[in-house]
Parts: structure tokens; sequence; C-alpha cells
């Protein structure tokens, strides 16, 4: 994880820092404002954490990694906090089971903010005492960005929990806009070529699964421009694909069956008309806007209905790179990384000739499994837990989501999730050979 030269050569590194950190925080809170005290403890599954979880663990990450190696006369805000907020860093000792975490009513809601008040207090006073701040930009920036990972994990997390009320499923109130058509969608074609795969410009911040850099061989491929809508998936659905096994593969078609998938989470049969539940509450659902929270296996099973596929993630990061470079919608594309958090995805521009919803939209699954790329190794120590030992029985997203922290998107970025998994933000751009 490398430090940006925002932060690294800013000629007041100090003040750099410490503002990042700020704004980042303040975010945390402000997306878990709108949620009661009972919201922010519920735990509906077990892929789903509290809300005060996250705003604790991410409390403890700069704690145990910025806070302990470094503040003097260093004591822990609460014995028991190690335990209860650590995920999955075995080796800075046991944690509580994920599965459990919406059983812990105390500490509460407010306890937390406490918690969070006292450590951000104590992370500033760090960085306003050390003689070298720039020597705590690498962790700053690790922990920012982890925290914008959860400000994300939380939307979607407070969105599963919300949508099991009766008599309010709505996370905020704001009136629904409907999405213009996008018209018919074009394929965009890519010749194929030996290109450049990964971070090539380490003095920028990335993750450590973004690299090393290095080549990969493509051959000529179409793209489609834009993400499948729920209008066409409506399609899918009334041509039987949830009941089609030689669409599924097989772990797919079995885990539908088990599951009862009908069609995608959040959407509901109203007898004559399908819904879905956004964090803006239930309401019909509209054709012209992108499909989201399908898992692999629907978008797979989608794409083999449609006789193309979902393209690999070399094809994706290739083919927006090759857009963002040289297309005249390059810049367009590029801007969607520092949109607002927005509570819905929107609708595909109208006006454009090359892809839209890059960044903005839906995490875009790929046929690509989530392994290292060539020479990789994962950093030394517990950090060395944050991506590489998930690297098995995942497959890679590609862009972004209406739920990702402005700034927080690019291109190299790989997204992950168990081929099952529906609870995300996840969409379908699908790919074919030339």
């Amino acid at each position: 994880m490398t430090p940006s030269p925002a932060l690294s050569a800013d000629a007041d590194v100090r003040s750099a820092l410490i503002e990042r950190f700020r704004t980042v925080r303040e975010r945390t809170e402000a997306l878990a404002a709108p949620l009661s005290e009972a919201d922010q403890t519920v735990q509906t599954i077990a892929d789903v954490s509290p809300t005060k979880w996250h705003r604790a663990h991410i409390t403890w990450f700069f704690e145990q990694f910025l806070l302990l190696p470094h503040e003097p006369g260093f004591e822990w805000f609460h014995p028991n906090y190690a335990y209860l907020f650590n995920s999955y860093y075995d080796a800075v000792g046991e944690r509580h089971p994920r599965p459990e975490r919406g059983f812990v009513t105390r500490p509460s809601a407010a306890e937390i903010g406490t918690y969070r008040a006292a450590v951000d207090e104590r992370v500033v006073a760090l960085l306003e005492s050390i003689a070298d701040p720039s020597s705590l930009t690498t962790l700053i920036e690790l922990g920012t960005h982890h925290e914008e990972q959860h400000q994300e994990l939380l939307l979607m997390d407070a969105k599963h929990v919300v949508s099991g009320n009766v008599v309010d499923d709505a996370y905020v109130r704001e009136s629904h806009v409907a999405a213009a058509d996008p018209g018919p969608l074009q394929w965009l074609e890519f010749a194929g070529n030996i290109v450049d795969i990964g971070v090539a410009d380490t003095a920028n911040f990335h993750f450590d699964n973004e690299g090393p850099f290095h080549q990969a061989l493509l051959r000529p491929f179409r793209l489609a421009d834009r993400l499948v809508t729920a209008g066409e998936w409506l399609e899918f659905i009334a041509d039987d694909g949830y009941d089609r096994p030689e669409l599924w593969l097989s772990d797919g078609w079995y885990k539908s069956r088990g599951e009862g998938w009908r069609a995608p989470l959040y959407w509901r049969d109203e007898g004559d008309h399908w819904s879905v539940h956004t964090l803006t509450g239930r309401r019909p659902v509209d054709p012209h806007e992108p499909v989201v929270h399908v898992s692999f296996y629907e978008a797979d099973a989608y794409a083999t209905w449609a006789g193309v596929r979902l393209p690999t993630e070399f094809e994706w990061e290739a083919a927006v790179n090759t857009t963002i470079a040289e297309s005249s919608d390059g810049a367009a594309v590029a801007a969607g990384i520092d949109r607002d958090i927005a509570w819905h995805p929107p609708g595909a521009a109208t006006e454009t000739t090359s892809l839209r919803q890059v960044f903005d939209t839906a995490w875009q699954w790929t046929e690509s499994a989530y392994r290292p790329y060539p020479g990789y190794r994962p950093p030394e120590g517990a950090i060395g837990e944050y991506n590489g030992k998930f690297m098995a029985n995942q497959h890679v997203l590609r862009g972004g989501s209406a739920f990702t922290p402005p700034g927080h998107a690019r291109l190299t970025y790989r997204n992950f999730f168990h081929l099952h998994t529906r609870w995300h933000l996840s969409g379908v751009r699908l790919a074919t050979d030339a």
C-alpha cells in the first residue's frame, strides 16, 4: 500500500494528513446518523455487520495499527474492544465470531461514538506532535481507504437491515426520479493486444492486490456500452431464466434452488408488477435503471441466456483504460470516480458514444477468479492479512458503485466477493468475442 503524492509531497504533510483523516471520519458518522440505536445493532444475516460494529471496527483499526506502535504511553481505550472489533486479523489476537456481532447490545451506538471521538483526538494529537508526520502517511492512507470501504459496506448492510421493516423500510426519504431510457445496448470493439494491467505508478495509493504491474494477452473482444437494465432482466425472468438448468453453472443452479431465487435480491412479485426495495423505500421496479443485487451465478446465467459472456477483469481494465485515454468521453468516464454517494444506482447517460456506468453505478462481475497477480507477495506482519489470504473461491468485480465514496474508486481496483452473494451492490456488464 503506497502513499499518494497528494499527501507525501504536500508542503504541509501534517495538515494534509489531519484533513484527510477528519474528512473520512466525519463522513462515516454522517452515513450512520439516519439510523436508530436498534438499526445500528441488528445483524440480519451473517454477511451483514451492524452499523455500530463498522464504526467501532475502523476505530479499532487506527488504535491497533497506528496508535499502538506510535503513540507514547499507549493504552487501550477498553480492554475488550480489541476482541469485539477485530475483523479477521488472526496475527493480533482472538476475535468475536462474525455471525454473532448482532448479539452485542453493549457498548451502545452512543458509546461507540464516544470511542470514536476519543481515538480521533489521540490520532490528531499524534499527528500534531510527531516530528516526522510523513512517517505515518502510509498508515493514515491505508486506514482512511479502509474506512471508505466500510462506508460502502455500512450502506449495503443498513439497506439489508431496514428492508425487513414493515412500518418504514427507508434509510432516507427521497422521491424516486425515473431513469431515462438508455436506448439499445451497443457493442464497443477492442483490439486484441498485449496490455498493461495493475498499478504502474506506485507513488499513488493502491491496495496490495492491485499489483504487481504486469502484462496480459487479450484476443479481440466486445464490451457492452452500459449495464444490463431491470427491464432486460424482466425479460430473462419472463423467459423462465430462473427455471432453466441449462443456463446455470451447476453450483449456481443448486444454490438458486436451495435459496428459492426467483429474481434479484430486494425484488418482490406484487402480482401485476415487481417492486424493489431501495435505501429510499420500496417502489415499483424502474425498467430503465440498472439491475443490481445479483450474484455471480445469476450474472453468468443471464449472459448465457443472452448468448454472450461476462468480461474478464483484464478485458474490463483494458477497455476502460483505452476509453479514458483515447475516447472523447474519457473525461466523463473518469469523472465518475469523484461523484458524491447516491442512494440508488443512476440510469445510464443517454448522450455518449463510449462506455457508460463505469465507476458510479454498480460493481460489475467479471468471469475472473480472485487470484494473485504474477509476483504478488503480501506485506509483512498483520497488515498482510488485508487481502492476500482471501485469494481463493471468490470472483473479481470491477468499477465502483453508487455507494462508493468519492475518490475511492480507480481503474485498477479489484473488489471481490463469493459467487453466491447478493447483498452488495453488484450489476452486470456483458462481453463477447470479436
